[in-house]
């Protein structure tokens, strides 16, 4: 069920009472939920957490308050927003806050830049394993093509060329076209 349910019909089966389904949700968006709370309002770990947890519970109580099944995504980051504002409010009440530290939050970039990094990483996730392979290899593992090239057992010339069609596969995933061309030694 995971990969193959859009978000819409996950929801929609949440609804009706299904377990697997809640959990599959969570799954889902849990590192979504969890980068907002950190990286674009910079919580403690700690509060990330409880920020976590709470979204999800309400998420839970209120799933039917929901007018459009498929906006789960931008309502979890809304959700997520105010409950991280909240958070904040909270410990400035403890310990006084830096104004600059207050305007530092810029959420909405963030929050892009969170949103295209998890569709490159569901991109990714739905590629093959050859592809994921020599792309985590070269970009974040920072390898070289000889590196690569002895690792995998090929050619160095053959690692550009299958770099190379692994990112237009890729491409054309993110931009919602075919599989495109299919690299050499598809398996």
């Amino acid at each position: 069920m995971a990969s193959t349910l859009s978000d819409s019909e996950l929801v929609s089966r949440c609804r009706a009472g299904d377990q697997q389904a809640w959990a599959e949700l969570v799954e889902r968006f849990s590192r979504y939920v969890y980068a907002i709370a950190v990286q674009a309002f910079r919580l403690p770990e700690a509060d990330a957490e409880d920020v976590f947890q709470e979204v999800f519970a309400r998420a839970y109580q209120h799933l039917d308050k929901l007018r459009d099944d498929a906006a789960v995504k931008p309502w979890l980051a809304q959700l997520t927003r105010r409950l991280c504002i909240d958070r904040l409010r909270a410990a400035a009440r403890e310990r006084p806050a830096a104004e600059e530290e207050l305007e530092a939050v810029d959420g909405d970039e963030t929050l892009a830049l969170l949103d295209e990094a998890l569709t490159v990483q569901e991109a990714l996730a739905a590629a093959p394993e050859h592809c994921r392979e020599i792309l985590d290899r070269f970009f974040a593992q920072d390898e070289s093509y000889k590196t690569i090239a002895d690792a995998l057992d090929l050619p160095s010339g053959t690692i550009a060329s299958r770099i190379s069609r692994c990112l237009a596969r890729l491409r054309a995933h993110l931009e919602g076209r075919s599989d495109g061309p299919r690299p050499s030694g598809d398996r």
